[in-house]
């Protein structure tokens, strides 16, 4: 493994390097309202993949993204599909239509697009939570797969990373890309560890300064500590790591009270937006990952990339001469 790393502040070389045509193996999570043109193409101009998240945005809202983002960078991008978005069949069409060459998907197997996508040349890297599902997108034609462990922030399953990420790796032959609890140096070289070819980012990259997240939003994930996300909707199937404030706790009372799944929606309808437009702290709904508490400061795109890929270079180095 050793020779992979001797020039790793140039550039670092995977299967997911060459498939993305990127210089470091990072990318940037899909978030919905987080991940939007400005923060895509820095991080993509960063030597990362960006990745403008379509949440549940319509068809055209992400026309509009992708157009800025390639007056922003001429280096590969792409678009992140929550495929329970009632236009994820237009948005499908709209991401071979501009050109976009790398599609992640989530929330559903994307297996009825990926024919047109493959003919498009679109590498398609869907999130699974269980190696059944990586398994089943292997089946399906997938370029590669993100392993996300439970510490993500969001939409998260049930298994940690350390578990699932080695597990993947070894049930496909597709190269394996490691998410969730991820923020440095170390825990890029510990998920190379057990066998992934790329990290993917979320909560770090929220407080990125050219993330247009509001600095309230982000000044509490920098004050966060260890303890400070917690989960909800277990209840109901649907659970979203976020860090705790008044909403999660009324969530919580209620759903632990048997509150019908409708009620416990209303509570969080439009909390994402609240929290990064509008900076409301207290009904908003902050998702971040367990990683958050590792999260200090605000820095550019290429300063975090450069710092992780630092960080992982000394620390493997160092096993190597040992």
């Amino acid at each position: 493994m050793c020779h992979m790393w001797g020039r790793m502040r140039g550039s670092m070389k995977t299967r997911i390097t060459e498939l993305l045509g990127i210089q470091y193996p990072i990318i940037q999570g899909g978030m919905a309202w987080v991940a939007e043109y400005h923060l895509a193409a820095a991080v993509s101009e960063a030597g990362g993949i960006g990745l403008i998240g379509a949440g549940g945005a319509p068809a055209s809202f992400v026309r509009e993204q992708i157009r800025k983002t390639k007056e922003l960078t001429q280096k590969p991008f792409g678009v992140n599909i929550m495929l329970m978005n009632p236009e994820a069949d237009e948005i499908a069409k709209v991401v071979v239509e501009e050109g976009v060459k790398v599609v992640t998907t989530g929330a559903g197997n994307p297996g009825k697009y990926m024919a047109a996508w493959k003919d498009a040349g679109v590498k398609v890297i869907p999130v699974v939570a269980s190696v059944a599902m990586a398994k089943m997108m292997e089946r399906a034609g997938a370029d590669a797969v993100v392993a996300e462990g439970t510490e993500s922030g969001g939409h998260i399953g049930s298994a940690t990373t350390m578990t699932l990420v080695p597990q993947v790796v070894d049930a496909v032959k597709i190269p394996v890309i490691a998410a969730g609890g991820i923020a440095d140096g170390r825990g890029f070289a510990a998920a190379v560890m057990l066998g992934a070819e790329a990290v993917q980012l979320g909560t770090r990259f929220i407080v990125a300064k050219e993330s247009i997240v509001h600095e309230n939003y982000k000044q509490k994930i920098i004050a966060a500590r260890d303890i400070d996300s917690e989960v909800t909707g277990m209840s109901h199937g649907h659970p979203v790591r976020q860090l705790r404030n008044s909403m999660t706790r009324e969530y919580l009372k209620l759903e632990k009270a048997g509150a019908p799944f409708e009620e416990l929606e209303q509570l969080t309808l439009g909390a994402l937006r609240k929290a990064v437009v509008e900076g409301d702290t207290v009904n908003g709904t902050l998702m971040a990952g367990q990683i958050a508490g590792l999260v200090s400061k605000e820095q550019t795109c290429a300063e975090m990339i450069q710092e992780i890929m630092e960080q992982a270079e000394n620390i493997f180095q160092t096993r190597c001469r040992s």
